[in-house]
């Protein structure tokens, strides 16, 4: 297949204009069309290390959609694993098609056959609409695959707990006390770490709203931990103290922003903002956010640990290190006079330019 193939010269020019102005290392378009598969592998940098995240299973509306969505979410992974402080850069890969497939085995290991092909550059684990029990088909055909069962595993439990610390850090540098008995929070997705999340709040004394597109999710929620449910739409109009957006992206944006009333904004979804002018409008009413890749740090510091041969204590322990760092992006904010998102993708550029500058003092060898 020739790139002409691909798209039309002007949208092969936006591709790349976008490319360069993201800063991205590499994107490849991937095709099996016998296992029915249809992927993007975006790397954004590899700076720290290779470049590490997870694969995501969805039904994008277009192409285009779907490469747009890989790349926000690769550069996400670099600066999230800049802040972490991990030895990581930042990729992310999608797979466009529905993700209720019987037909797991042949589109997972179709994917592990291109993940080979990076030769290390990419190291992925699961994401949304994935699991580990892919992860293992992956694993077939590639070692550069983590999060597997058995190991690191399942990283939602860290996840949240990162999550946790995070609104933890936001109430201390709101309201002066990290407690959170007695406050409500609005919880955007029930899935694996909004479920885990809401155990950890209603652990700490917070009264939970919750939605999520499924209603047996909705149910389990209720049933464990008493919270109050309203349908999808409406989890942006109640009242509460905060706000965890636990699902999908973009849910910040010119419709959904004039509804909140809530004094935080902290949760585990990606790339929470549409465009970074919604995270000015937050600041400008008041709301502190957190921003995503600070707050949801855990997972790759789950599976990271996977890598680096930790066991899980250390991977929460390191996960618990969430809320110096959430704390830290606030000072940053507030001594710089910039918002949250802003200091966030500062102190990241920092550790970024900071190794990216340091020389090398051994011979490369061999000399190929």
């Amino acid at each position: 297949m020739t790139i002409t193939d691909i798209a039309p010269p002007a949208a092969q020019l936006s591709l790349f204009d976008r490319i360069a102005e993201m800063g991205h290392e590499q994107v490849v378009l991937c095709s099996d069309p016998s296992a029915g598969y249809r992927g993007i592998i975006a790397v954004h940098s590899t700076t720290l290390g290779p470049a590490l995240g997870g694969t995501r299973f969805w039904n994008y509306a277009s192409d285009e959609e779907a490469i747009i969505d890989a790349l926000r979410l690769a550069r996400g992974m670099t600066y999230k694993n800049a802040v972490a402080g991990l030895n990581l850069g930042g990729g992310k890969s999608v797979i466009i098609g529905d993700n209720r497939t019987s037909s797991r085995e042949v589109v997972f290991r179709a994917h592990g056959r291109f993940v080979e092909g990076l030769g290390g550059r990419y190291v992925t684990a699961e994401d949304v609409g994935t699991s580990t029990s892919d992860m293992e088909f992956v694993h077939m055909e590639t070692d550069y695959v983590t999060g597997l069962a058995g190991r690191s595993g399942d990283p939602s439990p860290v996840t949240a707990h990162g999550v946790f610390r995070a609104v933890q850090a936001a109430a201390k540098h709101k309201w002066g006390s990290d407690a959170l008995a007695g406050k409500t929070v609005a919880v955007q997705g029930c899935g694996h770490v909004g479920y885990y999340l809401a155990k950890e709040l209603h652990d700490a004394g917070a009264a939970l709203i919750v939605s999520d597109i499924d209603a047996e999710r909705v149910k389990r929620v209720v049933a464990d931990f008493g919270a109050r449910a309203v349908e999808p739409g409406e989890i942006y109009g109640v009242r509460a103290d905060i706000f965890a957006p636990c699902a999908l992206g973009a849910i910040i944006n010119d419709k959904t922003l004039p509804q909140l009333k809530v004094e935080i904004v902290a949760g585990a979804a990606n790339n929470q903002l549409l465009e970074e002018r919604h995270g000015d409008a937050l600041e400008k009413r008041g709301i502190l956010y957190t921003p995503d890749y600070v707050a949801n740090a855990g997972g790759v510091i789950n599976v990271y640990s996977e890598l680096a041969g930790w066991d899980p204590q250390r991977a929460l322990r390191k996960a618990d290190d969430i809320y110096a760092t959430t704390l830290g992006v606030f000072n940053i904010a507030s001594a710089e006079g910039i918002p949250t998102y802003e200091a966030a993708d500062r102190l990241a550029e920092r550790r970024l330019k900071a190794v990216a500058s340091l020389v090398k003092t051994w011979p490369q060898w061999p000399n190929r």
